[in-house]
């Protein structure tokens, strides 16, 4: 049960529980912008998009997660994210994050199906930067 003040996050991914913490804020990508939960907030449901999860644990700790797709589900004192992808910072390869950026921004943009394809690829290029380079 959670404490006074707080709620339990959740981050499940088709392979595995990848966090499970007692949070007094969480902050997420859904897909239409940034969501933010605090304590005693009404239930919800939310497709997710890409980008950083923030968790702020009740231990005052902060935990940080590249999360694409998928749905966010708060109900009762529950933050449940089922997620297809969830990467934490401490397994990227700086490397590699940057190989995806330049496969990204490689992409070709022609027509308004390619352009937007291309747009959300670098969309979550960055977002993984951006994890990478907070460590």
């Amino acid at each position: 049960m959670a404490e006074t003040g707080s709620f339990r996050v959740s981050v499940v991914t088709p392979e595995r529980e990848v966090l499970a913490v007692e949070a007094t804020f969480a902050a997420f990508p859904a897909f239409d912008g940034e969501m933010g939960i605090l304590p005693g907030r009404a239930a919800l449901l939310s497709q997710l998009g890409s980008g950083i999860l923030r968790v702020r644990e009740s231990d005052g700790g902060e935990r940080r997660l590249f999360v694409s797709g998928g749905f966010a589900q708060m109900a009762g004192d529950r933050l449940t994210l089922l997620t297809e992808e969830a990467r934490d910072p401490a397994t990227l390869d700086r490397t590699a994050v940057e190989s995806g950026f330049a496969a990204a921004n490689a992409l070709a943009a022609h027509g308004e199906h390619e352009f937007e394809r291309k747009q959300r690829a670098l969309d979550r290029a960055r977002s993984i930067q951006r994890l990478a380079g907070g460590r």
